[in-house]
């Protein structure tokens, strides 16, 4: 069981709860963050940064022994580096994407990887990286002669080299992989989604969840395309940290 507290994470605790495997120590607002802090220690803690009442970068500051993850409706780079210098484990830009937090939690508790950590990853070969992500693929039953495989394998790709590159997805990472193939963002997004779904269809979900290392799926349930790119390209960065 992960313990978690909540800052200023308004309606998720019920949806981590619901998980089976966390439980919310507290769920509170900026102003009463310290005092729960300072009284409630927990595996993670995942905090807003601009709330009335405090500063989320100053309790980064002030609490260096608390893990936290960032979940905040702040995007700029700016935002993030100076989130990752202060010590948060992960910045996720909301709106947040449950299965994404969720493993996110895990690899926090289980101390495999923290926000600096994952900027100073290994580099990994370009046919390293393919061969690992096409062996998922044929786990998960991606076939490899539907156009949307060739797209997914791209888009997992600049999301290794450019982590931040996935809370834009139609603003640059559908356009980058048109751009590569000489097709269309709407075409790429389309073809990526029809490939999560022939996965699915193909019923191989206790593979996915392996891959994933978190029980997150189930059949009548599919990731967004946003979520399953994140989700392997977050594999892939957390096997080469060091």
């Amino acid at each position: 069981m992960i313990t978690v507290g909540l800052i200023a994470q308004d309606g998720l605790k019920q949806k981590l709860e619901e998980s089976g495997d966390i439980k919310v120590v507290f769920d509170v607002s900026g102003a009463e963050a310290r005092k729960y802090l300072d009284k409630f220690p927990c595996d993670v803690v995942v905090t807003e940064l601009m709330m009335p009442g405090e500063d989320g970068f100053a309790l980064l500051e002030n609490y260096r022994n608390v893990k936290f993850i960032v979940a905040s409706e702040l995007k700029s780079e700016v935002f993030v580096i100076r989130a990752l210098d202060l010590g948060a484990k992960y910045y996720l830009v909301k709106p947040l994407e449950l299965p994404v937090l969720l493993q996110r939690i895990s690899s926090v508790k289980g101390g495999e990887v923290g926000g600096d950590k994952m900027l100073r990853r290994k580099t990994v070969s370009e046919k390293s990286l393919d061969e690992r992500i096409s062996n998922i693929f044929v786990s998960v039953g991606i076939p490899a002669h539907i156009r949307g495989y060739q797209f997914l394998r791209e888009g997992i790709k600049l999301a290794v080299e450019n982590p931040p590159i996935i809370n834009a997805i139609t603003k640059s990472l559908y356009p980058s992989i048109a751009e590569r193939f000489d097709t269309t963002p709407s075409k790429v997004e389309r073809a990526i989604r029809h490939a999560i779904e022939v996965a699915w269809n193909r019923g191989k979900i206790e593979n996915i969840n392996s891959v994933f290392g978190v029980k997150v799926y189930n059949s009548s349930e599919k990731p967004t395309n946003g979520e399953f790119i994140a989700l392997l390209a977050d594999k892939m960065l957390l096997e080469c940290a060091y």
